[in-house]
């Protein structure tokens, strides 16, 4: 398994990324599927497939859970939380998971780092409200 740290070494070189909806480039603009695509670049070389364009809704309106699908696709289940897991959010209760991060921080003052809608990569605190949106914990894969 590819060390967490490495990982988030990797996401926190994206702090301060501009929010640009299907973007993914370190310094110029990023969503959260860009950061995570970002990292993965970074740390195990070329995307396993191309990313089709998407909408900022996820395929809300139709309920498709296509994030996760895709999720569960190239990455792999994660047991305990660790730093970093790819965590991947719902919004809002019964709501389709369209929002994704890295967990930076596990410990008393757990962390997370993702892409904002209409702010920067950041590194947030996982709060008892992030938390409770959390619809899935996976890790990266191993290096080919």
């Amino acid at each position: 398994m590819i060390a967490g740290a490495e990982i988030v070494a990797a996401a926190r070189g994206w702090l301060g990324t501009p929010y640009l909806h299907q973007a993914s480039c370190r310094g110029g603009g990023t969503d959260c599927l860009g950061l995570l695509r970002g990292v993965w670049r970074e740390v195990l070389g070329t995307e396993p497939a191309p990313i089709p364009a998407y909408t900022a809704d996820w395929s809300e309106a139709e309920g498709r859970e296509d994030l996760l699908a895709a999720a569960r696709l190239w990455l792999l289940p994660a047991g305990d939380p660790a730093a970093g897991d790819v965590l991947l959010f719902r919004m809002r209760a019964g709501a389709v998971a369209k929002h994704l991060g890295i967990a930076s921080d596990t410990g008393d003052a757990p962390r997370f780092i993702h892409a904002y809608s209409g702010h920067a990569v950041v590194e947030t605190a996982l709060s008892a409200p992030w938390r409770r949106r959390i619809a899935a914990r996976f890790r990266f894969p191993e290096r080919a």
